[in-house]
């Protein structure tokens, strides 16, 4: 049975979103950015990365694991490559602190790569290199995240969902922007069917024997995005946002729920890149829209509709959930309603374990 839906205006979900986070300990500042920052994955219909997540992100800072007031530091190391270190702040905040820092540097020297250093769990990639494109910078996004992927041909858990995001400008209003896990579906999609009732594909995780599951319930392990080449991005993104960092790589990474009253030490990596410095933008810009006009008039296959570019399906829910509002399970409505700021089911769970 599926659960009910409300559907809420942008404005109206981040202002509860906030006061949630608030409530939890989190400073008005911060807690104006998460909530931000959650409507935005909520808008584009990745509800995984959405108001799904608050509940969480509460218990966590209730009990500690979360700098509450973070001494955020920039360490230049070199013209166009830095360290933002994090101090295990609410990752949303200390990335969109250290992207600031990236886009300076990328327009002055046409490059940037930063890493963003101890910080806690960050999100939706694509929010970032969104911010990016607007600011006509070409973005490439990738973060670690604790172990709960199998390698190919293994049964353990050992990499992340270890995400990959990538922006580009166009000449459009909107950029383009393209963001996956390197798991067949990121285990935050596996979170939003559990909160609706529904099931899941037998392709996207294995239960406790290894078995293809579509009970969301039973996950014990994520597959890798067809088979050796997701396997392959997957150690790509940690070494590129864990090892690079002097961070914690693999099965060392820190669960979610191991411990809520300790920090999370996870690392992000932006590289930023000024189309201006190697083509003319406004031509650069032009020739994307020119490929976006090229993939819509290719001939679609039989059942499909229209050829689309990788992404934009996020960026049409964006639009319509703009105007029509953005769909909420009523568990979580009730939740961010409630006076509650949590309800002490994550701490010492199994990575599994999340409702």
């Amino acid at each position: 049975m599926t659960e009910e839906i409300v559907l809420l205006k942008e404005a109206k979900l981040q202002q509860l979103m906030q006061t949630k986070l608030e409530k939890a300990g989190l400073t008005s500042e911060h807690a104006k950015e998460v909530g931000k920052h959650l409507t935005y994955a909520d808008l584009r219909g990745v509800h995984s990365h959405g108001a799904v997540r608050v509940e969480y992100y509460a218990e966590r800072i209730a009990k500690g694991g979360t700098t509450i007031e973070p001494n955020f530091e920039f360490e230049k190391t070199g013209s166009s490559t830095g360290v933002f270190h994090g101090d295990n702040a609410i990752g949303h905040v200390a990335c969109r602190k250290a992207l600031d820092y990236g886009i300076d540097m990328a327009k002055e020297t046409g490059v940037a790569i930063i890493g963003v250093s101890k910080m806690g769990h960050s999100g939706m990639l694509s929010y970032y290199v969104d911010l990016a494109a607007q600011q006509d910078l070409v973005a490439l996004a990738v973060c670690q995240s604790d172990p709960m992927a199998v390698p190919f041909g293994g049964t353990e858990p050992y990499y992340g969902t270890n995400p990959i995001a990538f922006s580009a400008p166009t000449n459009s209003a909107r950029p383009i922007i393209f963001d996956m896990a390197t798991t067949v579906q990121a285990w935050g999609k596996i979170l939003d069917a559990r909160s609706k009732n529904n099931p899941i594909p037998d392709t996207w995780a294995v239960d406790g024997n290894g078995e293809a599951t579509t009970d969301p319930n039973k996950v014990q392990g994520l597959l890798p995005i067809s088979g050796p080449k997701g396997y392959g991005l997957m150690m790509m993104v940690d070494i590129l946002s864990g090892s690079l960092l002097g961070l914690p790589f693999g099965k060392h990474v820190s669960s979610m729920y191991a411990d809520l009253s300790s920090g999370r030490n996870l690392g992000q990596l932006f590289i930023l890149i000024n189309p201006a410095y190697f083509t003319d933008l406004d031509q650069f810009k032009e020739n994307l829209s020119t490929m976006i006009d090229e993939l819509h008039e290719s001939k679609p296959a039989t059942g499909v509709e229209q050829v689309y570019y990788p992404g934009e399906l996020s960026e049409i829910r964006y639009q319509k959930h703009l105007e029509e509002g953005i769909p909420v399970a009523k568990s979580i409505y009730d939740y961010l309603m409630s006076d509650q700021v949590h309800f002490n089911k994550y701490d010492h769970s199994d990575a599994f374990a999340e409702k």
